[in-house]
C-alpha cells in the first residue's frame, strides 16, 4: 500500500504544474526538520532525483528544490548518494546557466558535497585528465569577480568550498600550481568586508601551507599578497613605528603606519598563525618571515590579544622563532589539515 509521504515523492514527477509546485514546497518544508529528513531519507532513491530534475524548472519550483536537496544534503548517506549520481555535475552546469536563480542555493549544496572525500575528487575532476581543475578555476573565478560588499552576495559560500577541498592533497596541489594563480586570486579575497569570505580565505592558506615543506616556494612566490593576509589579522590595531615600518616591505608597512579596524574573529587570526607555523617550519620560510619583520608583527599583535587559543597560537609560533634549531616542540605540531 502506498503511503502519503510515498505519494508525496511520487507527485515530485506529476506532469500537472500546480500540483508538482504543491509538492516541492511540502517536501521542501519537511527537509527543516529532523524528523522530515528521516521520513524522506527512506525515499531518497526516487526523491533524490526527482528534485535534481526540479532544478530546472521555474523559480517557483526550482528554489524549494534546491533548498531540499541543500537540507538534504547535511545527512552523510544521502550527500554520497547524490555524488554518485552526478549532482555536482549538475549543480556546476546549472549554476553557469544564464536563466540561474538559485545560484547561492547550489553554492551552499556544493559546500555540504565537499565536506566528503568523494564530493572533493568529484569537484576536482580527479578521474577526467582533460578537465582536471575546470570547476573549481570556475568557481574562483566567480568567488574573486562577484562582490563581497553587498547583501546578496551569490558566492561567499565559495570561500567554505575552497577550505574544503583545500583540506586534501590533491586539492592542495591544485590550488598550488603555480601556471593556475588560483591561490593568488583567493588570498586577494581576504580584504573583504564579508567575514564569511575573509574566513574561508585563511581557512584555505592555512591548509595550503600543509605543503610548505614541499612547495614553500610555490607559496612564497606570492610574498606581497601572502605576508598582508597572514600578518595584518595579528598586528593589532596600534600605528607601528617609522622603525618597524622601516624593515618591512612596502605593501606591508603602508598598512601598519595607519590606524586599523581588528580582525574580530579569533579563529581567523588562529587560522593565519597556523599557517604562519607552517611556513617557519621550514629553514627558508623562517629567513623569509624574518625578513618582513614578522617577529617584531608578532610580539606586537599578542601585547593585546585576549583570546585564549589565540594566544596559545601566538606562542606556538613564537616557539619556533627562538629555537635556534628551528624545531617545532613535539605537542604543538600540527597534525591535520581542516575542513
Amino acid at each position: 500500500m502506498v503511503t502519503e509521504l510515498e505519494e508525496l515523492v511520487e507527485f515530485l514527477s506529476s506532469p500537472s504544474p500546480p500540483v508538482k509546485k504543491a509538492a516541492v514546497e511540502i517536501v521542501s518544508g519537511l527537509t527543516g526538520s529532523e524528523e522530515g529528513l528521516q521520513s524522506l531519507s527512506k525515499y531518497s532513491e526516487v526523491l533524490l532525483p526527482s528534485l535534481s530534475q526540479l532544478l530546472n524548472e521555474s523559480k517557483e519550483v526550482s528554489e524549494p528544490a534546491a533548498q531540499a536537496l541543500v537540507n538534504l544534503s547535511q545527512k552523510c548517506e544521502l550527500a554520497k548518494k547524490m555524488i554518485q549520481m552526478g549532482l555536482i555535475k549538475v549543480a556546476m552546469d546549472m549554476l553557469y546557466k544564464p536563466e540561474s536563480c538559485i545560484t547561492r542555493l547550489l553554492v551552499m549544496l556544493l559546500v555540504n558535497l565537499a565536506q566528503l572525500d568523494d564530493g572533493v575528487s568529484s569537484l576536482l575532476q580527479i578521474d577526467d585528465e582533460k578537465m582536471h581543475g575546470l570547476h573549481i578555476m570556475k568557481l574562483v573565478r566567480s568567488f574573486c569577480r562577484s562582490s563581497g560588499e553587498t547583501a546578496d552576495d551569490q558566492f561567499e559560500h565559495v570561500g567554505s568550498i575552497l577550505v574544503n577541498i583545500s583540506k586534501t592533497e590533491d586539492g592542495r596541489k591544485l590550488l598550488l600550481e603555480p601556471k593556475r594563480r588560483l591561490l593568488k586570486q583567493i588570498i586577494r579575497q581576504f580584504d573583504s568586508t564579508n567575514q564569511l569570505r575573509k574566513k574561508g580565505v585563511a581557512g584555505t592558506i592555512r591548509n595550503c601551507c600543509f605543503e610548505a615543506k614541499n612547495q614553500l616556494q610555490n607559496i612564497l612566490l606570492i610574498s606581497e599578497f601572502l605576508w598582508p593576509a597572514l600578518l595584518l589579522p595579528v598586528a593589532g590595531s596600534k600605528t607601528y613605528s617609522e622603525q618597524d615600518v622601516a624593515k618591512m616591505p612596502p605593501e606591508l608597512g603602508s598598512a601598519l603606519s595607519i590606524e586599523r579596524e581588528p580582525v574580530t574573529d579569533p579563529d581567523i587570526r588562529v587560522q593565519t598563525l597556523e599557517a604562519i607555523y607552517l611556513i617557519i617550519l621550514e629553514e627558508a620560510g623562517r629567513r623569509a618571515f624574518w625578513s618582513v619583520n614578522g617577529p617584531r608583527i608578532l610580539q606586537l599583535g599578542y601585547e593585546y590579544e585576549e583570546d585564549p587559543k589565540a594566544m596559545r597560537a601566538y606562542e606556538q609560533v613564537g616557539s619556533l622563532l627562538v629555537e635556534e634549531a628551528g624545531g617545532p616542540e613535539e605537542s604543538l605540531e600540527p597534525t591535520k589539515a581542516e575542513s
